[in-house]
């Protein structure tokens, strides 16, 4: 415990602490984290992959791992790059990591946005092994689906409709095959266009669908539980050890949301009848109770690769999510290429 009784002296701590060249990131955090993945070896286990931008100023990429409807960080990396479309080479030391520290885990999926569809992260997945979603900027040259090479833009159904496509040949070189699913979604505000090397089907969106379980991770992050956006830094080394402390008080708050679910104690926390809010909310709800109303702190848990109870807010709140990805009409397809 710190002996620091001032205010001033805190925040000098603080400002050592995240200066100090000494302090790993991966030596204190990754230990912890692999130790929360111990039961999903016989699990797929779904790896999204985004950025944010903070300031206009510095790109934060994030490998995360996406569980119970959230997403948990594993991964991640600052860069003073002031756009959130990045190159191969900035992400590409985070997927050699988690390639390394996954070895032990057969069934792996990437999810990833359009901004990271490229000739390199292909080549790199089609090396790994690993399964993928990614969704293909609309103007990406498709071989096979018709006579002639098109875009992919051009192939987008109407809405409520959705196309698969076996064996299509990507960019203008068609160096790489693979399925696509194309679809206009309900409520999305662009078409859809996801490859995935899995056989193509409506599925594909709903593993697709997974990645976007990482832009609340960001909001926690940057200015709901953690406000990263209020610390001021203005340092990539700096500020990738404040989100190391952001990022251990997610996994340990998960890891408690999760112990007070099995322990049948949500209601404590939680007004719904049924699961309303995260297992983040409901492990930050029950700790500030440790604090302020005398309850137990309880043992973590590992993460669940199953969730016992999905969250949702109201029954409408479910009904909604499950009419989210509904199609009239669908077509499959087989590209001769």
């Amino acid at each position: 415990p710190s002996r620091a009784t001032q205010a001033q002296s805190v925040e000098r701590r603080w400002r050592r602490w995240l200066g100090n060249a000494r302090v790993r990131v991966s030596h204190l955090y990754l230990p912890l984290m692999m130790a929360a993945l111990s039961g999903w070896s016989h699990h797929r286990l779904y790896l999204a992959l985004d950025t944010t931008v903070l300031w206009d100023r510095y790109c934060m990429i994030h490998l995360s791992v996406v569980c119970c409807g959230r997403a948990v960080p594993l991964l991640w990396r600052v860069l003073e790059h002031g756009s959130a479309t990045v190159a191969f080479e900035a992400y590409q030391p985070l997927l050699r990591k988690a390639r390394w520290l996954l070895r032990q885990h057969p069934d792996v999926m990437l999810l990833a946005d359009r901004g990271f569809a490229n000739h390199e992260l292909m080549r790199w997945l089609q090396a790994s092994r690993w399964h993928y979603c990614l969704r293909l900027p609309c103007d990406v040259i498709l071989h096979g689906a018709s006579k002639y090479p098109s875009i992919v833009g051009s192939l987008y159904p109407p809405l409520g409709e959705a196309r698969l496509y076996r064996q299509v040949r990507l960019w203008a070189d068609g160096a790489y095959r693979c399925n696509l699913v194309v679809a206009t979604v309900k409520g999305a505000k662009q078409s859809w266009a996801v490859v995935t090397d899995e056989l193509p089907s409506l599925q594909t969106l709903w593993q697709y669908a997974l990645r976007f379980r990482v832009e609340e991770l960001f909001l926690d992050s940057k200015s709901g539980a953690f406000e990263l956006e209020d610390s001021r830094l203005r340092c990539e080394a700096a500020l990738e050890r404040l989100y190391l402390v952001a990022a251990l008080a997610v996994l340990y708050a998960t890891a408690q949301g999760m112990s007070v679910q099995i322990a049948g104690l949500r209601q404590q926390v939680d007004p719904h009848w049924r699961r309303g809010i995260s297992y983040l909310k409901i492990g930050l709800r029950w700790l500030k109770g440790v604090v302020h109303k005398g309850r137990h702190l309880l043992t973590p848990v590992p993460l669940l690769p199953e969730d016992p109870q999905p969250v949702f807010a109201s029954k409408r709140a479910e009904r909604d999510f499950y009419d989210e990805i509904w199609f009239s009409r669908v077509r499959s397809l087989t590209c001769k290429t």
